[in-house]
């Protein structure tokens, strides 16, 4: 049988618009206090607050080696015998790292969690020479990322496997973990999961006119139209994606009950693990990377996986006109699996752990971490 990642060298990935010593032992001594950073303060304030102290803990922001480059993680956790959780952010260069503040501390008390930023993304965009990394975007080469990293992870902490939640974008890395190691997890969670871009992008157009229509508003109508058919034939181009995505946003696609996902983009600007130089560079990795996926748009489509070798976790927003529901909630209710799970997320729409921060640390606790109790790692929550 073909191999996923074969077929992924001529694939289509969903645009959105994560055993080296530490580089940097704790948040907290990062970049954010440095001299003439904005709201360095606040910074230093947030990063001390959420600063792990237990004894068992572990807090570090740091440099690892993945496919030949230097690429940044943070890893944080109440217990270094909590299970591991590796989070696969969106965009593909729309690192969750720099937002995760907002949510994540809950989250530590019950798994060791790892932010990663990912080839071109954010931290690691000014690792290296971006002349250097552009000719390695592409899909395959995430996915080995993903792989190198988690057999580092599994490797420090003594983890036979760990958990791997995709977003977004990550969803379609995450995927392929599943799909190549699925010994190595305890549970793949796909929130805002892709399972075909081609009907993702249909769904999201027809929301998108759906709603102009409702609502009489000319300008969406018009910008709309003059893009049928869509996504169509070829492969998509920046300004007819930018297009769709910006009215799909305005209708609340991605954050629900909001016009635009301020809160994501403003979070950024607090994070404690992040420089101003290092926000900047999330727009300068996107620039580098959107043109090369593009150019991979053809067809993603897992809708012929019938069986996977671990246990899965839909997460979804009712809302999620980015990467529409339905298609992740047909997907997960025919797919045979050691065991398999579906949880909605009704305020929500592509961001849920923005949006309903508490549910999801539930769904987290209740619904994914009792798989890896299960398997001996980490003590049942308490």
């Amino acid at each position: 049988m073909e191999s996923r990642t074969r077929k992924l060298s001529r694939a289509a990935i969903l645009l959105a618009a994560l055993l080296a010593m530490p580089m940097l032992a704790t948040a907290s001594g990062a970049t954010p206090a440095d001299t003439g950073e904005p709201h360095a303060e606040t910074k230093r304030i947030l990063g001390d607050l959420q600063r792990v102290v237990t004894p068992n803990g572990v807090q570090s922001l740091e440099k690892v080696r993945l496919g030949g480059i230097e690429q940044w993680i943070s890893i944080r956790g109440a217990d270094r015998d909590n299970p591991v959780l590796l989070y696969l952010h969106g965009g593909p260069a729309q690192p969750m790292m720099p937002a995760s503040w907002t949510f994540q501390r809950a989250w530590e008390d019950y798994f060791t969690v790892v932010q990663w930023d990912q080839r071109a993304s954010g931290k690691t965009y000014r690792a290296s020479d971006p002349v250097e990394v552009a000719d390695t975007i592409r899909i395959e080469r995430y996915v080995d990322d993903a792989l190198e990293l988690i057999a580092l992870l599994r490797e420090r902490f003594g983890k036979d496997k760990v958990v791997v939640l995709g977003h977004s974008w990550g969803t379609i890395v995450g995927m392929e973990v599943l799909l190549q190691r699925p010994e190595w997890l305890h549970a793949y969670v796909g929130l805002g999961q892709v399972i075909s871009v081609e009907e993702n992008e249909t769904l999201g157009y027809e929301y998108a006119l759906r709603r102009a229509r409702a609502e009489g508003h000319r300008e969406a109508i018009a910008e709309l139209e003059a893009l049928a058919p869509y996504p169509g034939p070829e492969a998509l181009h920046r300004d007819r994606i930018g297009t769709q995505r910006k009215w799909s946003i305005h209708f609340g696609g991605l954050s629900s009950y909001r016009d635009n996902a301020n809160q994501y983009f403003a979070s950024q600007r607090l994070s404690p693990d992040y420089s101003e130089a290092d926000r900047q560079a999330i727009h300068e990795g996107s620039l580098l990377t959107l043109d090369r996926i593009l150019a991979e748009w053809n067809i993603v489509d897992f809708r012929g996986v019938h069986e996977v070798g671990a246990p899965v976790v839909m997460f979804m927003g009712r809302h999620d006109y980015t990467t529409p529901s339905q298609q992740a909630a047909d997907w997960v209710a025919r797919v045979e699996a050691p065991a398999k799970d579906a949880v909605w997320f009704e305020h929500s729409a592509h961001l849920a752990p923005l949006e309903e921060p508490g549910r999801v640390l539930m769904a987290l606790v209740n619904r994914v971490r009792p798989f890896a109790v299960a398997a001996g790692d980490g003590a049942p929550a308490r």
